[in-house]
């Protein structure tokens, strides 16, 4: 319908009327006043917004400045950074005064009852000395002042001077330590007891003396991590399919998790969420949920899946195939593997160790009498280091991180 001059004359006329005057008067005092008001107003009586075509369109510097009112700011906290349970190894920087010694790579040869001592800026066996029967990890202690050989079969532990890297001529009787662990505020050690099916709760700086001992009712106990608060840890028990839970503050079993096959290594997550648990049986890695005690997810990585080690970015997670002669890397963030590594010739990657920049992958050859050093960020073979028989849980030292969980080297 078409308006008339006659229509637009009364509707100017009627617009000017004192009442419809007064009505405008009134919605903007309202909208001085009130905030939601002035954007109304704005919005209301601002032109209509037209399209034109792209030729016509002006950049930002072309425009006038606009005037925008401050920002309402409060005062608020900022959010937390991000969790990270490995935070203290992120450097790739030895803290000082371990940072005056010189980089060693010890390895236990569990059939030859020795210790052999890599340089690893050579790549050359330095040393080689004998000590207790089945040595099978070397740990450092928690503070970082000792390496302690764990002698199986001797039932003992052979201290190692971190100065001179040889044997001081003192050992720590206890029985057959597997794998020795500290929880992560220091005051308590545990020895692995695998032949007996039991965890032995010890103090470390009291004599170690025994503080409680925990059987694990299944057989093969032998790798285990801790929460990040600490308050608990998960074991495997290789032999049974299970990983169990043991409460540490308590030293008692806490629950357990059926994942099959036979599961070896144990490493929580950096976000602390997760423990990833290799599965030699199953060839690949579980992820259990360690408040649901449940396989949430498997990973399958190779034959013989069985050592961990988190990257130093602690944005992987590499896993040491043994029966394939291969390294697989896990990616935390998808959980899902990104790359495969393969050792020329084969092998038998077991244990492995990280170079404080994150740049070394080292694996003990558990069958070949070979330690193998692999290039992180080519994922090539960088050296063969022939040492003895069944070499097993070699520890890089010194190394990165606040304190040491023992086993071959975990730190945080």
């Amino acid at each position: 319908m078409k308006t008339s001059p006659t229509n637009k004359n009364r509707l100017g006329a009627a617009l000017r009327s004192r009442p419809v005057r007064i009505l405008f008067g009134i919605f903007f005092a309202l909208a001085v006043v009130s905030p939601a008001g002035v954007v109304f107003a704005v919005v209301w009586t601002a032109p209509p917004v037209t399209s034109v075509a792209s030729s016509a369109l002006t950049t930002a510097e072309d425009q006038p400045a606009r005037m925008l009112p401050a920002p309402d700011v409060q005062p608020v906290s900022l959010p937390p950074p991000d969790f990270n349970v490995y935070a203290n190894t992120l450097s790739g920087v030895v803290a000082c005064p371990l940072c005056d010694l010189p980089p060693r790579v010890y390895v236990p040869n569990s059939n030859a009852g020795t210790v052999d001592v890599i340089d690893p800026l050579t790549f050359k066996v330095i040393d080689h000395y004998a000590v207790g029967a089945i040595p099978h990890h070397i740990a450092p202690a928690w503070d970082m002042s000792a390496l302690y050989v764990d002698d199986e079969g001797s039932s003992k532990l052979t201290v190692i001077d971190i100065h001179t890297g040889r044997p001081t001529g003192q050992t720590i009787p206890m029985p057959y330590p597997y794998n020795l662990y500290f929880t992560p505020d220091g005051t308590k050690a545990i020895d692995v007891v695998e032949r007996l099916q039991r965890i032995e709760f010890r103090d470390p700086n009291n004599g170690w003396r025994l503080l409680k001992s925990v059987g694990i009712p299944w057989p093969g106990a032998d790798h285990l991590d801790f929460s990040a608060d600490g308050s608990y840890l998960m074991i495997s028990a290789e032999y049974s399919g299970v990983v169990a839970r043991v409460d540490v503050v308590n030293m008692k079993l806490d629950g357990y998790v059926r994942v099959g096959g036979l599961p070896i290594d144990v490493k929580l997550s950096p976000d602390g969420r997760y423990f990833f648990v290799t599965n030699q049986g199953r060839m690949g890695v579980s992820v259990i949920d360690p408040v649901a005690m449940k396989e949430i997810q498997f990973i399958p990585t190779g034959r013989g899946a069985h050592g961990l080690q988190v990257s130093r970015d602690t944005k992987s997670l590499y896993v040491s195939n043994r029966l394939e002669g291969s390294i697989s890397v896990i990616d935390f963030a998808t959980r899902t593997v990104t790359a495969k590594w393969r050792i020329p010739g084969g092998g038998s990657p077991d244990m492995l160790q990280l170079n404080p920049e994150g740049t070394q992958l080292w694996a003990s050859g558990r069958y070949n009498a070979t330690v193998y050093v692999m290039s992180t960020v080519t994922g090539q073979l960088l050296a063969k280091i022939p040492v003895g028989s069944q070499d097993h849980g070699l520890t890089y030292f010194p190394n990165v991180g606040l304190h040491s969980l023992g086993h071959n080297g975990v730190y945080r």
